[in-house]
């Protein structure tokens, strides 16, 4: 008996990765989709897809690679800090592995020629098949047709006359396809904070003054504002409740703190080591000026490292006072 041909599908959770998805699914293979997470995306619109499609999803945490990568990107960054043709290389690659290890017949991703100008053109695509260790075997069902023919497709795994020749930013093709198939997708921005100008914008500023941070710094970088007080010392200022307490969840003993006693207000991180006087009276400010008490007079403010505890009274200072230190 024969067994089916089966596929492994990067799923972003888009249209595009829907679709390619949905034109395997119409030739009788079987799909199995892969999707990843990071500190910079997660796997929730990946899980909404697969459900739709009716498909199995492996989620793989590629963090630690990643990371590695991130920090020295062979093909480079984009408009943000995203390097996307490393990443895409490296979720291939990843892809393959699980791809081999499952015994699958075939990769494929949801890629549209032109589509993107830096990471979806001729010569972007090859790299990533290059730089993955894929060349020649990664399916692109949606532009197949606008490319070189496929091993698998060589191979007659697939049906390269049901593959299509889309290219280009227009989804007008792409979106009339879905409504056929009946499949509501997410709008196509969103998805990776390195693209988001002001993540990318911290990060940047991260990186330049410790090359080589702890993740959790990265992920103190989607919350609150963030003020560089000194070259050694950055204050994170909770601005809600839930930010507050993401912040705490990610706070480390040795980190210092600050809250405000008697009103409503933020929980205040310093992230490096304030040990002056006036670095901690500063800081004690951040926090006031950020709170909900009274602008006249001076208020108990509670700041603490480790096992210390200690009360610094301050007085409650303009918000321009501290634009000149924020990320």
């Amino acid at each position: 008996m024969k067994h089916p041909i089966k596929a492994v599908g990067l799923v972003s959770g888009g249209l595009d990765s829907m679709l390619a998805a949905r034109i395997l699914l119409d030739q009788g293979i079987q799909v199995l989709g892969v999707a990843f997470v990071t500190p910079f995306f997660g796997d929730e619109k990946a899980r909404r897809a697969a459900e739709q499609l009716h498909i199995p999803l492996t989620i793989l945490d590629i963090t630690q690679d990643h990371w590695v990568m991130l920090k020295s990107p062979r093909y480079g960054y984009g408009k943000g800090l995203n390097p996307c043709i490393d990443c895409h290389a490296l979720m291939i690659r990843k892809a393959g592995e699980w791809q081999e290890e499952i015994q699958a017949d075939l990769l494929f991703t949801g890629e549209v020629l032109g589509q993107r100008p830096f990471s979806q053109t001729r010569p972007s695509l090859r790299a990533v098949e290059k730089e993955s260790g894929h060349l020649d075997r990664i399916l692109r069902p949606l532009s197949a047709l606008l490319l070189k023919k496929t091993k698998p497709e060589q191979e007659g795994l697939v049906d390269r006359a049901r593959l299509l020749d889309i290219q280009g930013r227009s989804r007008k093709r792409q979106m009339a396809m879905a409504e056929g198939y009946g499949l509501k997708y997410p709008a196509p921005a969103g998805g990776c904070l390195l693209t988001d100008p002001i993540f990318s914008i911290r990060l940047k500023e991260l990186f330049s003054h410790s090359p080589d941070p702890p993740l959790r710094e990265v992920e103190l970088l989607k919350a609150g504002r963030h003020f560089r007080l000194s070259p050694d010392i950055k204050a994170i200022v909770g601005r809600n409740q839930k930010e507050n307490e993401f912040i705490e969840k990610w706070a480390d003993p040795e980190d210092g703190w600050a809250r405000v006693i008697g009103y409503p207000g933020p929980m205040v991180l310093a992230l490096g080591h304030p040990d002056k006087p006036e670095d901690w009276e500063r800081f004690a400010q951040l926090c006031l000026t950020y709170s909900d008490a009274p602008g006249d007079g001076v208020v108990p403010v509670q700041v603490g490292q480790g096992d210390r505890r200690w009360i610094i009274q301050v007085a409650k200072l303009s918000k321009e006072v501290f634009r000149e230190w924020m990320i």
